[in-house]
């Protein structure tokens, strides 16, 4: 849950490195609560709740994805590949789940200092 958290208080930082354990923790809280308000909202008969919540968090998400890049060596620009049908999405996810590389110009190794 502290991953959840830390990724919330830098909604909107752009800069730095995430590792692979804090973004995927990240996604693995975004998606339970994402799944708790859709039975919720099922209930009331509406979407209001996730649609809320998934704009809420959607600067988050990208920030987060973007310091998971740059701890891979990679720009947060390579987002722009999931427009890219069925292959963009393909290629985010090996980008993701790569190991962090040394240090690089986006910073220093967070896996060295944890």
């Amino acid at each position: 849950m502290n991953y959840f958290f830390q990724a919330l208080k830098q909604f909107a930082d752009f800069k730095g490195r995430a590792r692979r354990k804090e973004y995927w923790m990240f996604y693995l809280f975004y998606i339970v609560f994402y799944i708790l308000l859709s039975m919720i909202d099922m209930a009331l008969g509406t979407f209001i709740l996730t649609f809320i919540f998934a704009i809420a968090l959607l600067i988050p998400s990208i920030s987060i994805a973007a310091r998971r890049l740059h701890d891979t060596g990679r720009t947060g620009w390579w987002q722009l590949i999931l427009f890219v049908p069925l292959i963009g999405v393909i290629v985010m996810l090996i980008f993701l789940i790569q190991d962090s590389h040394d240090d690089n110009q986006y910073g220093p190794n967070p896996k060295a200092a944890a």
